[in-house]
């Protein structure tokens, strides 16, 4: 283990309240269970400021709950242009806000904007769906695929630290 942060990552989906606030509080499970906290900083944001300053969505952080991931100190924020340049992955969670993040990114940034689902070894998806305006069904799926793809960016990390 590490002492400082080498690889720090966003993952962004439209409002910050459903799919990358549940993406970084699973994520940041399996880099603690996994020791690697000190050496991976993670972060969430929306591409449009919706819910800025609040807490995810209540079905997300319930879902997340019955599985042992908290949500409950995560707060929505919009993208930044300082996030094209502080971290080294910008994961989204749909072709939709990779296309919004890619028009605003730095040219010469690009390389760092990818989707999140890349990491899933198994899915054949490209998108984990946003399950705001469904039932409790939509949640759990999210859950799934973040967890996937959360061992994949992992075993990805782990051989660049």
């Amino acid at each position: 283990m590490t002492d400082k942060v080498e690889i720090n990552i966003l993952f962004v989906c439209m409002g910050n309240i459903c799919r990358s606030p549940t993406a970084e509080g699973v994520f940041r499970y399996h880099v603690r269970e996994a020791g690697l906290h000190d050496a991976i900083r993670t972060d969430s944001a929306g591409t449009h400021a919706y819910h800025v300053g609040e807490q995810p969505d209540r079905r997300a952080r319930a879902a997340a709950s019955r599985r042992g991931f908290s949500l409950e100190d995560i707060r929505a924020r919009k993208v930044t242009d300082e996030d094209f340049v502080s971290f080294d992955y910008i994961l989204a969670m749909d072709e939709d806000n990779l296309m919004t993040l890619r028009e605003r990114a730095p040219d010469e940034l690009h390389g760092k904007v990818r989707l999140f689902l890349e990491f899933a070894e198994s899915r054949h998806e490209n998108e984990v769906p946003d399950p705001y305006y469904g039932g409790s069904a939509g949640f759990e799926r999210v859950l799934d695929l973040v967890e996937e793809a959360s061992q994949g960016l992992l075993e990805t990390l782990r051989k660049s630290i």
